[in-house]
């Protein structure tokens, strides 16, 4: 089987330069390579596959088969780094927390390992006898929810 760390080093090198990150790199027990990458504006075929062609040149297909897959990180699946927070500021995001529970709102901000989603609740004012619609900012630690991915949206 192929060694990640040579399947990583390679990615990095290709980066070099360039506004993608690296988002994940799975081996199969059957030698099947999938590398994702990301970029801020979305991810065009033809860096694909001149990152495939930069891995297939370093690798040696006699002393090992592999099957290759290069390609983006998929919109609408659960993020996996802190860039893919960082790019999806100011959209619509949904996060499952440990718990099992839901929160749909937008993504504010990202410091660190925590990001913040607003999200609109309904919220009781003191003296008041009716709740308003009250933007509420939902703090969250990256390493501590199941998954947050961005909502598509077809308005």
């Amino acid at each position: 089987m192929t060694d990640k760390g040579i399947i990583r080093q390679l990615v990095e090198e290709w980066l070099v330069g360039k506004d993608y990150f690296l988002v994940d790199i799975d081996i199969s027990p059957d030698n099947k390579i999938v590398v994702e990458i990301d970029h801020a504006d979305g991810v065009w075929i033809e860096d694909c596959v001149d990152l495939s062609k930069y891995i297939e040149d370093r690798l040696d297909r006699d002393q090992e088969d592999f099957e290759l897959e290069v390609g983006s990180a998929g919109l609408g699946q659960p993020f996996k780094v802190p860039q893919q927070y960082i790019n999806f500021i100011g959209k619509e995001v949904e996060v499952l927390d440990q718990d099992g529970k839901k929160t749909k709102g937008t993504l504010k901000a990202v410091e660190g390992n925590t990001f913040t989603v607003t999200t609109q609740e309904k919220v009781k004012p003191e003296g008041k006898k009716r709740p308003v619609i009250t933007d509420v900012d939902k703090q969250f630690e990256m390493d501590k929810v199941k998954y947050t991915k961005y909502i598509i949206s077809f308005k």
